[in-house]
């Protein structure tokens, strides 16, 4: 294997804090082998276009030997590449030209869950008695041959799954194919810590945990009480899973000792890493869970609700604030597991403006934005009809939840190719018609587009470092206007106006009177004394002396 030097050396220590990540979901970002999936060399394509989007860290979702129950968040071989991407050397070609282009590559873990093909698993379900045995969560049946207790998956159902091979139930937070690794097993814990070796081994930057929240569970196994207030923000609100309080079924006192020793391996490769926080109390786990001995930041689901009010965002990001010590957030407001943000917050016919509002206040949050692919280009959610589903996760759920398919169709790169230039074979996801009029060749050769705003202020973000490490203040503004200021010792505060509505705003802000206007940020409004002028989906920036 070779070893592979990260890039990080020669950067400060806290980089990361200034940084800007894009999510690559491989499956979708280009086909390179005409088989309708992405794969690796496809991403090593196209890592200019992401370089030139202004992102520092790439984060690509799994690529691992799988089943594809779940499409790659069940590994079957944490320390390799399944043959529908490529292979290890596939990778190293990635990573390598990752670092030619001055980008560093974060690369999802699955820490809590194997899939039940990966070899361990196999053993452990062979009998009690095995070398693996006590590697997976096991227990016995209730004396009427229930399931051990009343948690639930956060796919739907039971999550116990009767084994015959031991005659015992094993958990899974997920899938029934998604069995949970027991990390109160020290060797279990090991074996997850050498599996980062491997990719650190290799180059990597750094790691996505997924559900970074769930490796450890209650030993006594007891029930978890019913939710004080339903759960409808890491889950939709018509899944039972948001009636629980899980109090006893993941967010164990016992992950934040874990995550301090995957802190120290990662510190001996100066690697980085954000954990994804799905819990009712998302918040308060990731001020928790960030700091100088345990992750380096960390995101929740909380913007990532249909919820979207200047109230909403800033009660979050004071919340968090109010929590933390010397931990850090990532907001995000798209991923592959959510409604694509201009569906989710623009409703029907959202205008291609919302995308550049709401980059602009991604940018201006206290915090490191995450991207997710195709957001750039102000894609919408694809209705993908019930014969064409994908997700595990959308079927028992549909039609109230249609699943995750909506938003991991392909990137449409060529608007008049086959499939959008995505792949010359018929892609996994239809590639949406109306997706082809943003493919990202038309953004490309239109001054207007959000893909060339978002290249505009990411690299304008880059001139402030009030915007890229200053402390965070609000203040009180007319909805939707979201009003805040970026203080950084040395620099002049940086303010900052959103109108995050589609009709125009006009407010009275003493605090901004004395301000100068601050240019080429690209979005329109403007400064009369202590008003302010916001059109549809505007914004202003000014400093004060």
């Amino acid at each position: 294997m070779p070893t592979i030097q990260n890039n990080l050396a020669h950067l400060p220590a806290d980089w990361w804090r200034s940084a800007v990540i894009y999510q690559v979901y491989p499956r979708s970002f280009l086909d390179s082998n005409g088989d309708g999936i992405g794969d690796l060399p496809g991403i090593t394509s196209k890592l200019d276009y992401i370089a030139a989007l202004g992102a520092d860290i790439v984060w690509i979702s799994p690529f691992f030997t799988s089943p594809m129950k779940d499409f790659g968040y069940d590994v079957a071989d944490f320390c390799d590449v399944d043959p529908m991407f490529g292979t290890l050397a596939d990778f190293d070609r990635l990573v390598a030209r990752a670092h030619e282009l001055g980008l560093k590559v974060m690369i999802d873990q699955v820490l809590s869950h194997s899939s039940d093909n990966h070899p361990w698993f196999v053993e452990s379900r062979s009998s009690r008695d095995n070398a693996k045995a006590d590697w997976y969560v096991w227990a016995d049946q209730k004396p009427d041959g229930t399931a051990p207790n009343n948690w639930l998956s956060v796919f739907g159902g039971s999550a116990w799954q009767w084994e015959p091979r031991r005659g015992q139930y094993y958990l899974h937070d997920f899938l029934a194919s998604q069995p949970d690794l027991n990390f109160h097993n020290p060797a279990v814990q090991q074996a997850q810590l050498d599996n980062l070796r491997f990719w650190l081994e290799r180059g990597v930057d750094g790691f996505r945990f997924d559900s970074c929240n769930f490796p450890y569970h209650d030993q006594l196994l007891r029930d978890n009480p019913p939710a004080a207030q339903r759960d409808a923000s890491s889950v939709s609100a018509i899944n039972p899973y948001g009636m629980q309080a899980h109090v006893y079924d993941k967010t164990q006192p016992e992950n934040i000792a874990y995550l301090q020793r995957v802190r120290a391996v990662l510190d001996e490769y100066q690697a980085i890493s954000i954990g994804e926080v799905g819990d009712d109390n998302a918040l308060a786990t990731m001020a928790a869970y960030t700091g100088a001995d345990k992750l380096h930041m960390a995101y929740s689901f909380n913007l990532l609700t249909a919820e979207f009010s200047a109230a909403h965002i800033r009660t979050q990001v004071e919340e968090f604030e109010a929590q933390v010590a010397d931990g850090w957030a990532s907001w995000s407001v798209g991923n592959h597991d959510s409604v694509r943000v201009m569906t989710r917050w623009g409703g029907e016919n959202p205008s291609p403006s919302l995308a550049k509002v709401v980059l602009a206040v991604q940018a201006a949050l206290k915090g490191t934005p995450c991207l997710y692919q195709g957001d750039e280009l102000a894609l919408t959610e694809a209705d993908i009809p019930f014969e064409a589903l994908q997700d595990p996760y959308g079927i028992p759920f549909w039609p109230q939840f249609k699943g995750r398919d909506g938003c991991r169709t392909p990137m449409p790169w060529v608007a008049d190719a086959p499939h959008g230039g995505f792949s010359t074979a018929k892609p996994w996801l239809p590639v949406p018609p109306e997706h082809l009029a943003r493919a990202v060749d038309v953004e490309e050769n239109d001054a207007a587009s959000p893909l060339q705003f978002a290249q505009n202020i990411l690299a304008w973000r880059r001139t402030l470092p009030q915007l890229l490490r200053g402390d965070i203040v609000f203040f009180d503004a007319p909805e939707p206007v979201l009003a805040l200021r970026r203080d950084l010792p040395g620099q002049a505060p940086v303010l900052a106006a959103f109108n995050l509505g589609t009709q125009a705003v006009t407010f009275a802000w003493p605090d901004a009177a004395p301000a100068a206007d601050l240019a080429g940020h690209g979005l329109p409004g403007n400064k009369d004394g202590q008003q302010i002028s916001l059109p549809a989906h505007g914004g202003w920036f000014g400093t004060l002396a």
